[in-house]
């Protein structure tokens, strides 16, 4: 059957099914809000969930990501089976697959596909780098699962770095998932109130050692100083150090479209509201590496989100960025 004919098929199918989505969504949101009131990141699960739909459609495995996304307690069974069941569904009937589910993901990535778009990003970085690494850092690692995907013979030592009451949750639902987690030191830390590094170091990390750094997800959520702080604080580590990491602009903290007054109040809701983004006057993949030079580190590799122009300007971008070697 034409590729046409699939897509047509399979979105009747899920306009037919809206109304189940809908609630499962309305569920899932609800629970969502009382999450981040608890301390927990509200918006965690959001990255959980992209990785957990991808595997159940078969375009990129992550067993971990299923297990674990069904054993936290924070998750309603209800929500999860009405808002992605539905979808499932309409996938397997017509063997179409949208756009939020394709891997590696192409094309134009706007404001709806940030989630599906970067896990391709950081996985290619996380290849890329990792085999030139003796550690990887995973800052504000919320519920990602990439720890447990690696090679059982792997030589790389594996840390997470996250808030108290999230690291809690997520190592009780490894657990309870039959996740194998010995292989990770985690390390709770409040960014914007503790020395990370400091925790870090304490934990083990051996910041002579070179790293390899993922930051996803989390810096549109913490105030400049404690951005430029953990940038510094990387830098400082040792050279040929990378740090791969997605960003907001300025655009996304104030634009008046409908779709961010209802992202910044909806981040908000959750516990977590947008407090950081880079200038978003063109170009803004140049404010960018200002800004990192200014920190210390060299940007190797942008990605930038959305239009880069005086009238239409980038809302966010992948990058990554390596602490310089010597001349």
């Amino acid at each position: 059957m034409p590729k046409p004919v699939l897509r047509v098929a399979y979105y009747l199918l899920c306009a037919l099914m809206s109304p189940l989505i809908l609630i499962g969504y309305i569920v899932w949101v609800g629970r969502a809000i009382v999450t981040g009131r608890s301390g927990v990141s509200g918006t965690a699960q959001g990255p959980l969930l992209a990785r957990f739909s991808e595997h159940k459609v078969g375009t990129r495995r992550d067993e971990a990501a299923e297990r674990l996304l069904r054993a936290l307690p924070d998750v309603p069974s209800l929500g999860l089976l009405l808002a992605v069941g539905p979808l499932l569904l309409a996938h397997r009937l017509t063997g179409y697959l949208p756009r939020a589910v394709r891997y590696p993901f192409e094309g134009d990535i706007s404001p709806p596909y940030e989630a599906s778009a970067r896990i391709c990003f950081f996985d290619a970085a996380v290849d890329r780098h990792l085999r030139d690494s003796a550690q990887f850092v995973i800052l504000g690692a919320g519920f990602d699962t990439r720890a447990y995907r690696l090679p059982n013979d792997r030589r790389v030592r594996v840390f997470e770095v996250d808030s108290p009451q999230t690291q809690l949750v997520k190592r009780a639902a490894l657990k309870k998932a039959g996740i194998d987690s010995r292989g990770v030191t985690f390390v709770p830390a409040d960014f914007e109130a503790q020395d990370w590094l400091a925790c870090l170091t304490g934990a083990g990390f051996d910041p002579a050692r070179r790293t390899l750094f993922l930051w996803e997800g989390v810096t549109m959520y913490l105030n400049r100083e404690a951005v430029e702080d953990t940038l510094r604080k990387i830098a400082s580590t040792a050279p040929g150090s990378v740090v791969t990491f997605d960003y907001f602009t300025t655009e996304a903290l104030e634009s008046r479209s409908l779709y961010w007054r209802y992202g910044r109040a909806a981040t908000k809701a959750a516990g977590e509201k947008l407090k950081f983004g880079v200038d978003s006057t063109p170009p803004s993949r140049q404010r960018l590496a200002e800004l990192l030079r200014s920190c210390g580190l060299s940007l190797s590799e942008q990605r930038t989100l959305g239009a880069d122009t005086q009238t239409r300007r980038a809302w966010g971008g992948f990058a990554t960025a390596t602490v310089p070697t010597s001349a």
